[in-house]
């Protein structure tokens, strides 16, 4: 019988110091390269370094996921009571030799903690964006930068923060009610807005720091960006639905699925959200029809998205200053198209699974970076084209 708790604190102060070690290299480094810089441009390097980090967290993260890891350490926040997987390695042998190809393992469990070391690094750099975000808008304002102030304001670095405590929150949740669907869906998308807010982070210093205006975009256009990002939002929801479920492999073909244009589903089981992984909430095995259900409509929806992606980026294309994102936006739709077909026909190799969870996410950041980067406008595009493209050529 195991009687681990799930909940053991005492090698939390050791983790959190493994955590300032992982960050003290990002924080010398920019130091470092921006040491005769302003502190607004420390500040904006800062950012955009954790928004890379974050990013690769989000990755290592799906990697630790898709190789079984997620309770490499069945235990929160250290492994089996120490804040490693070497101090553990007695338990680890045990539960490895008990069961070699089950959750516990040496490999699964050192994924795992490396998981949460670069968690907690990145929780660091966070805290500190959001200590010298605070005294940076302190110094303008008391310089009388009202402008610079009001760009640098620290309510979303502090938002962020605040983000980043909630979203350790789930990834211990994670563990501790064992890979339970919802909770690993929601750790996924709490990965994928703490994206969102360090980008928008990074907009606003980047525009501080260079002075660079919003693009202004008609009303018809950026609300449209606004449904393709919820679009893509909800569609991250539903591919996380897919990954935690382990219905990828439902459907092998396309782009048929098992050899119908409608297979047999249950829309009802598979959407049941509050529930065990692999049992429905009465305890009974998830029907495969139930996992087709989750695949499919997965896949209908990608048809939408993809679309409203390509519509996006062919007007965003004609929108000087934005056609960079325009690109970005129309690569990672296919990128997203080739690596979700790889996952079906090649059988779901680790690869492209990464891939196409690392493509999301960055269809996200691209899309918050062009909310961020433009403003609402009702008098754009009013004035002749040339001219009109000229002026947002040289304000940007």
């Amino acid at each position: 019988m195991d009687t681990t708790p799930l909940y053991d604190l005492s090698p939390i102060a050791r983790l959190m110091l493994l955590g300032v070690v992982v960050a003290l290299g990002p924080l010398i480094w920019i130091w470092m390269r921006n040491r005769d810089a302003t502190p607004l441009r420390r500040l904006q390097a800062l950012t955009v370094l954790t928004l890379f980090l974050t990013f690769d967290l989000v990755l290592f993260g799906a990697f630790t996921r898709l190789t079984d890891s997620g309770l490499g350490c069945p235990d929160w926040p250290g492994c089996y009571g120490k804040a490693s997987p070497v101090g553990a390695h007695a338990e680890i042998t045990a539960a490895q030799n008990a069961m070699p190809t089950g959750p516990v393992t040496h490999g699964k469990a050192w994924v795992e903690m490396l998981h949460r070391y670069l968690a907690t690094g990145v929780g660091v750099l966070v805290v500190t964006i959001a200590v010298v975000s605070w005294l940076e808008w302190w110094r303008l304002r008391r310089a009388g930068a009202r402008g610079e102030a009001a760009v640098v304001h620290p309510a979303w670095p502090l938002l962020t923060l605040f983000w980043v405590c909630l979203q350790g929150a789930f990834g211990a949740w994670t563990v501790t009610m064992k890979l339970f669907p919802a909770i690993v869906v929601a750790h996924l998308v709490g990965g994928i807005v703490l994206l969102v807010l360090l980008c928008v982070l990074a907009v606003r210093y980047t525009r501080a720091f260079n002075g660079r205006p919003q693009v202004p975009l008609r009303p018809v256009l950026r609300a449209g960006v606004w449904l393709v990002f919820a679009l893509v939002g909800g569609q991250v929801l539903l591919g996380g639905w897919v990954s935690t479920n382990y219905a990828v492999l439902a459907c092998t073909q396309f782009p048929q699925c098992q050899g119908s244009w409608w297979p047999a589903m249950d829309f009802r089981q598979g959407f049941e959200l509050w529930r065990p992984l692999g049992l429905l909430r009465d305890g009974s095995n998830i029907s495969f029809a139930a996992l087709t259900a989750i695949h499919y409509v997965h896949r209908l929806f990608a048809y939408v998205v993809f679309v409203a992606l390509g519509l996006l980026a062919w007007r965003l294309w004609r929108v000087a200053g934005l056609a960079r994102a325009a690109r970005w936006i129309a690569f990672l739709a296919f990128w997203q198209f080739a690596t979700g077909l790889s996952n079906v026909v090649l059988g779901w190799p680790l690869v492209a699974a990464v891939s196409h969870t690392g493509g999301a996410a960055a269809l996200v950041v691209a899309l918050a970076w062009v909310l961020a980067s433009s403003r609402r406008d009702a008098a754009a595009g009013l004035a002749p084209a040339p001219n009109r493209l000229s002026e947002s050529s040289s304000s940007v």
